[in-house]
This record gives C-alpha cells, structure tokens and sequence, in this order.
C-alpha cells in the first residue's frame, strides 16, 4: 500500500464529501443523486510512486522491472489510464480485461494475462500481440505448445508458468490461492511435480518466466515472502539444470494486504520489499528481471462510497439509518462482514463531520434481505434523514465490481483533486446506470422471445 501522507488524504476526504454536496453529486432527496462514488487522484498517484520508488530503491539500476495493475481491482479505463501515465502497465484476466487495458492505451508489452480458464482464442491474441501470459495447468501448456510455433516470430511474447508453492492460507479462505488444493498453477509440491516443472521448462526454450501469486487480503507478509522463495528456488534449479539462464524474469504477483481499520497505510510498500529482502536477498541481486500485480493495496485507500440516509427508524430498541449504499457496492461486506468489516464517516446533509453523542445503530443498505447491513450496532452519532455516510478503503473491489442485486444501478464514478487553494474539482469516471440500462441489459428489446 501506498507510504502516504495519511493527514492529508483524510483532509482532502473532507473537503471533497462537502464539494460534493456543494456540486450536487450527492445529496437530499429531490435534488442529488442518493449514492456516488469518489476517487482521489493524488492518493492513486502517490500509490504508484510509493511501488515503484520501493523496488527501484531496492534493486541496482537498470532492473527490468513492470509493474501491472491487477485490472479486477479496479476496471475503469480512466483508472488504467492514469495508472499508466505514472508508469504502471495492466494485468488481465479476462477478454473483458484485456479490453479495457488496450482502451486505456496500455500497450501490449506492458500488459499480463492470468487466468487459470484462458481459451484458445485468448491465448492465440496473447502470442499475436505479445501479451506477457502465465500457463496455469499441463493441459493449457499443451495448446501453447501447438500455438507457439505458428505465432510471428516478431511477436516474442514473454511465456511462463504460474506456480502454487502450496505455502499454506491466510485468515480468508477464499483469498488464499497458495493453499495444498488451490485451483491455481502448478502444484509444486504435490509427489513429483518439481522435476516435471524443471523438465517442462528444459524442453521449452520458449518458457522464460515463473509466475506466483501467494499473497491476498489476510495473508501475513512473512507467507507472502515464504511463497516467492519458493518461486526464486525453483528458477535457480531449472537454470541450474539448464546450464544457463534459461528462466529470466520472475513474475512476485501482488496481494498486498489493506488495513480496513484506520486511515493509516500499513504495510506498506516498503515494509514489503524489506520482507523480501530479508527472505530472499538474491531477488535483488540484478540477475532475474521482476513483474509485480497489485490491486487492492494500490486503490483502497482512495476510494470513497458517499450514500444518503434515506429513513432511520428503530426496531428492538435499535436505531437503524436505511441508506443507498449496501450490498451492491459492499458485496463482501454484507455476506461475509467478519471478513470484511468497514468503516462508516458520519457527515450531516451539508457534508460536513456529524459530531455528537455516540449511539449504537446498524447502517443498512436499499436491498431486499435482511443481510445487506454495512455495520451492526455501530457507534456514530445519531443519524438524520438527509444525513450522508461515508464508507471509506473501497477504491478496489467495492463500487468497481457492481452487485446487482434488486436491479440496483450502478452509481457515478468521480475522481477529484484538490488545488493548493483548497478547491475541488470533480471529473467523471463513470456515469451512474440509467434504469433505461437496466432494462435494455435484462433483455427489454427481446419481451416477446420466450412467447
């Protein structure tokens, strides 16, 4: 996650929820959209500085080094775009991806394909456009070998091999891809598999990259480092074997883990690459080239779900504020909220912080069934209808992978800045779904299809 100034980005937060009153985006019945969504640009950027200034301090001049943005995270072409302009490129792991990659001019060089399902065509377009990939299964190395050969040698597409040094879980077991049984690359210590992986690379000179991804949301840094030891182990036998440099480059993934609880950032990026450091020094010796793939670590932090207390009412002598924002955007938060509990911003209907005695209350979300609560006997300030929430850490994964539940649109994307004279200023990102959208995607113009 991003070194950043933690004072700063709270206070820009500030100015940019009574901005958004102020402008409209947000805000009393009637009058302002009931949900909005915001991004801080100068957060995102000192995201990015904070990765890449972490490895380039750690590595001698000259390191081939691409750090891709894990495109699931956040799928905004502006994002991309702006990721890419302070020198990160994309990894995909869809068609759907990869488009919205090559829409944000992200060029095809700085760009990776993982998927542990890719399809003929899609590792056909890889090849052709020279599409970084990592083989995830023997039987997908087995199509890449018919294709290798047919692609145009200009291409030189970077090929590897996605491996699971089966490490162990963190605290979310869904998140945990490094585990005995996770659906993801090649098992490296299932009986045998370490010298059908050297064998595998010795007969393909084509193969010149290992891929890993052992960390996530609940992972401690010390398993994250375990399992890229792993990852450099393995290339050193495999050119050992080979009698030369065979594996070049070591893709390290990313999942940084994001502290939910507080506006500090922490681990950061730094406290990342001393981990590594210390667990295997010789990542940093010069001699492997290194891809990264973060997400979450490099957007939470600036994301902001802004929604408005529609009714508040009580029910077993518990207040509740009924409020736009709930499982649409906090899909996780409301299925699984010990997971992935959030933090709620109280702000009156002016935008401004609500202060007062702290009561006891559940923020609920619009949807239809019982579990779409953001926080359970929360203590905030009393809320009001007209009142905002702010829900902040949701610049990845939250309001970028839209739930729809009960039909509920997707709401506006805007990213803002703040002037050195504290003025805001909004752009959009993504303009809110018309429900006009929502019919014509639920098959509107087929009504008659199934008489």
């Amino acid at each position: 996650m991003a070194d950043m100034d933690t004072e700063g980005a709270a206070a820009r937060r500030d100015l940019a929820v009574r901005a958004a009153v102020e402008q409209g985006l947000v805000g009393g019945a009637g009058t302002a959209e009931p949900l909005t969504c915001l991004l801080d640009t100068a957060g995102i950027r000192a995201s990015a500085a904070a990765l890449t200034g972490a490895f380039a301090a750690a590595l001698p001049p000259g390191t081939p080094v691409l750090h891709a943005f894990a495109v699931k995270a956040a799928p905004l072409v502006p994002v991309l775009r702006l990721l890419a302009d302070a020198g990160l490129g994309s990894e995909v792991a869809s068609p759907g991806e990869l488009a919205l990659a090559r829409a944000a001019g992200v060029p095809a060089g700085r760009t990776v394909l993982d998927s542990p399902a890719k399809t003929v065509a899609e590792l056909r377009e890889a090849l052709e456009l020279g599409i970084a990939l990592n083989a995830d299964n023997p039987q997908e190395l087995a199509r890449l070998d018919a294709l290798v050969g047919r692609a145009p040698a200009s291409t030189a597409a970077p090929v590897g091999l996605r491996i699971n040094p089966q490490t162990g879980a963190g605290a979310i077991d869904a998140l945990s891809t490094a585990t005995t049984t996770s659906k993801f690359g090649f098992a490296l210590r299932d009986p045998g598999a370490r010298e059908w992986l050297v064998r595998a690379c010795l007969d393909r000179p084509w193969l010149t990259r290992l891929h890993i991804h052992s960390g996530s949301q609940g992972v401690p840094l010390a398993l994250i480092a375990e399992g890229v030891r792993e990852l450099h182990a393995l290339a050193e036998e495999i050119n050992a074997a080979a009698g030369r440099r065979r594996i070049d480059t070591l893709d390290i993934g990313g999942g940084l883990p994001v502290n939910f609880a507080s506006d500090e950032a922490t681990p950061t990026f730094a406290q990342y690459v001393a981990a590594l450091r210390e667990a295997v020094p010789a990542l940093f010796d010069g001699s492997y080239g290194l891809v990264t793939e973060f997400g979450r670590s490099l957007l939470a932090k600036h994301g902001l779900v802004l929604a408005r207390v529609e009714y508040t009412k009580t029910s077993g002598s518990r207040p509740i504020a009924l409020t736009h924002a709930g499982v649409q955007v906090a899909t996780r938060t409301a299925y699984a909220p010990a997971a992935w509990p959030v933090r709620i911003l109280p702000y009156d209907a002016k935008g401004a912080p609500r202060t007062g005695d702290p009561v006891a209350q559940d923020i609920a979300g619009p949807a239809c069934f019982a579990g779409d609560l953001l926080a359970v006997a929360r203590e905030l300030p009393r809320l009001a209808p007209g009142d905002l929430i702010g829900v902040p850490d949701t610049g990845a994964y939250f309001f970028t992978a839209h739930y729809g539940y009960n039909s509920l649109p997707r709401p506006a994307v805007h990213g803002f800045t703040v002037t050195d004279a504290g003025e805001v200023r909004f752009r959009l990102v993504r303009p809110a779904q018309d429900v006009s959208e929502i019919v014509s995607e639920a098959g509107g113009d087929l009504r008659d299809a199934l008489l």
